[in-house]
């Protein structure tokens, strides 16, 4: 299929659209390795920086499953020492990127910060991700996804009228305000640099991301047509079109019938009232259109209304579980899953059409050796013993 990810271990020929890249990850947990585990799977060079001290990490999975290791060369450097921090500023000189996840300060009190790192090498692109930016009065607290939605007011916003704010996972602000616009500024800053020749740093945080993707809403409340209330809006659960109803075997159906065709489609077959379908927006009559949605919807079970509404524009669809996800029949025919070893996980995403990704696999022995990590970036054999005979290089 055009487009779709070569098989883990399939092919050591890079092919991705970032072929040609070096990126040098620092270590850390949630985004920053999403973000390199996706510039890996475009075809970037990674070599992941691991603390020689570092203690237990908070999950400790199998490495069958641990994709914060997957697609890299993994180095482990002692960064206590000024050897260690020697070093890895020479690994950094003859790198495209350098990502890095830790507190404000905390690179520039081991000697890495982006001033002395961009003047060894003034074309490094030097991403930095934290929770609150690298300045401002909550610069330097600890937080967390749920943390950083408080404080942008997006979790005030997620939940039912009548309960309590729901955290989404991780998604929004760890995995969408953070490592995807970590990505986006660090490849828009290597766009740059093909014209200027000069390196930057991208200062990426995940309150302010997850804030630029509810810019819309923003938005629509200037423009008075979102209420700051929870539950009470088009997109949160406010509007009886666009809400989960439970159906008969105690699972869930999706309705998201926003636009007035889409929502007469599914009022003609469910079937609703046709006082409804003239009334879709007149929030007075919502309470009396979820009833009755609640109240047909209850009467099959969420395949058989899968199956009534399959080939239908009426934006109606089965909450699946994740595991369900993997084998939906649109999913499978997409390859949007795919076997990685013993892991089934979800395909490199987005496709090119002309520079397919290959799928991260576990780091092969070579990709973990410190003498063939170090060779690559054009240390002698001489030097890489007397690093290892000094205790500078873990294993």
């Amino acid at each position: 299929m055009t487009g779709s990810p070569t098989g883990a271990g399939a092919s050591t020929e890079t092919t991705g659209p970032l072929a040609g890249v070096k990126v040098i990850e620092i270590a850390g947990l949630g985004p920053v390795p999403l973000a390199a585990l996706m510039l890996s799977e475009m075809g970037a060079e990674v070599l992941r920086i691991e603390r020689a001290d570092a203690g237990q990490p908070l999950l400790s999975l199998p490495e069958a499953y641990d994709l914060d290791r997957h697609g890299r060369s993994i180095l482990k450097l002692d960064l206590k020492r000024p050897a260690g921090v020697e070093l890895l500023m020479r690994l950094t000189a003859g790198a495209d990127l350098l990502v890095e996840g830790f507190r404000p300060g905390v690179m520039e009190r081991l000697g890495l910060g982006p001033d002395i790192l961009l003047e060894r090498n003034p074309a490094l692109i030097y991403g930095r991700l934290t929770g609150f930016g690298q300045d401002g009065p909550l610069s330097g607290r600890a937080g967390h996804d749920i943390t950083y939605l408080a404080y942008a007011g997006l979790l005030h916003a997620i939940g039912r009228r009548d309960a309590a704010p729901v955290p989404p996972l991780n998604l929004v602000a760890d995995q969408g305000g953070g490592a995807m616009m970590l990505i986006a500024g660090v490849l828009a800053a290597l766009f740059q640099r093909s014209r200027s020749g000069k390196g930057q740093v991208v200062d990426a945080s995940m309150i302010e991301g997850a804030s630029m993707l509810a810019a819309p809403i923003h938005a629509y409340m200037a423009a008075g047509l979102w209420s700051d209330r929870r539950g009470e809006n088009l997109l949160d659960s406010g509007a009886p079109f666009y809400d989960t109803y439970e159906t008969a075997d105690a699972r869930h159906i999706a309705v998201g019938c926003l636009e007035p065709r889409f929502f007469a489609e599914f009022a003609r077959l469910l079937p609703l009232d046709e006082r409804f379908v003239g009334g879709q927006y007149d929030t007075p009559l919502w309470p009396a259109m979820r009833a009755a949605i609640a109240g047909r919807v209850i009467e099959k079970t969420r395949d058989e209304w899968a199956e009534f509404f399959a080939a239908t524009d009426a934006c109606v669809a089965p909450v699946l579980s994740l595991v369900e996800a993997r084998h939906h029949p649109h999913n499978r025919a997409r390859q949007s899953f795919v076997q990685a070893g013993r892991l089934e996980r979800p395909a490199p995403a987005p496709r090119f059409s002309q520079s397919p990704q290959t799928l991260a696999a576990i780091p092969a022995s070579a990709n973990r050796d410190p003498a063939g990590i170090l060779t690559r970036f054009g240390l002698s054999d001489e030097e890489i013993a007397a690093l290892a005979k000094a205790g500078i290089l873990g294993r």
